[in-house]
């Protein structure tokens, strides 16, 4: 795979920016030149000590002025304080990370005519295996992360933020083996063994759902549930005592909070 010849610059320097830069600067990437803002002065020290493509600038706007390709990985919370404050050239691919934000908002913020794309990366880019939607569609945008993983192009908003409520599901994941683990482990079985059990056993079902692609997920839930079964059990009283409604009624409101 060919190297990005273009000038990568990060205004913000968390775990995202973090995952990315190590994704692209992999043995399998390649990136000519990382530029990332000093804030968070320990994760941009490692990522120069790390990699001799990464240089941190001495603040935001330089970011911007050096970079031809602009992320916007601030959080949300300050986004309105920093944002309005650099001045970006017209025509120069911009990047938002930033969650539940309008686009509108985006480009207010901004105050100039910029490439604009929005992007939902994962922490999994920083091993290539993340997958990244991206809004509105957009060829170089979808190269970069396609080289992280795979790239999502959506055609519209509401897909894009569907994707987001969706991707809101990582803690919920380790959160229901965090309390399966701690299940048995009151029952007398080791953490370790049910850590390593619960892992594989997860990876497995996943693997599952990704190559029976033409199946429809209910269907697979009936076949992996066996009539008068264990797991048909387990799916019911979920699903009975409230464990569906409470996780519809999560997305909803995380779908509102992302597109208020």
């Amino acid at each position: 795979m060919t190297e990005i010849a273009e000038r990568i610059g990060f205004v913000g320097t968390g775990t995202i920016t973090k995952a990315i830069v190590k994704g692209l600067l992999s043995d399998h990437v390649g990136a000519s030149e990382i530029i990332v803002s000093p804030r968070n002065a320990d994760i941009a020290a490692d990522l120069a000590a790390a990699h001799p493509q990464v240089t941190i600038a001495d603040d935001n706007q330089t970011v911007v002025d050096r970079a031809d390709i602009v992320f916007l990985a601030v959080r949300p919370q300050i986004a309105a304080e920093v944002i309005p404050l650099l001045k970006f050239r017209s025509g120069q691919l911009v990047i938002s990370l930033i969650a539940a934000t309008e686009r509108a908002r985006l480009l207010d913020w901004i105050g100039a005519d910029v490439e604009l794309a929005q992007a939902i990366p994962l922490p999994f880019v920083e091993n290539r295996e993340g997958v990244t939607a991206i809004f509105p569609r957009n060829a170089r945008v979808a190269d970069l992360f396609n080289r992280l993983g795979v790239a999502v192009e959506c055609e519209t908003r509401k897909e894009y933020d569907l994707l987001a409520a969706a991707s809101s599901t990582m803690a919920l994941y380790f959160g229901l083996m965090g309390r399966t683990v701690d299940w048995l482990e009151s029952q007398g079985l080791p953490q370790a063994s049910g850590r390593a059990y619960l892992s594989a056993h997860f990876q497995s079902l996943a693997k599952v759902a990704a190559t029976r692609q033409d199946e429809p997920l209910h269907a697979l839930a009936r076949e992996y549930a066996t009539k008068g079964g264990l797991n048909e059990q387990v799916w019911m009283d979920f699903d009975e005592h409230g464990g569906t409604g409470a996780l519809i009624e999560a997305f909803e409101r995380v779908l509102l909070r992302i597109t208020k």
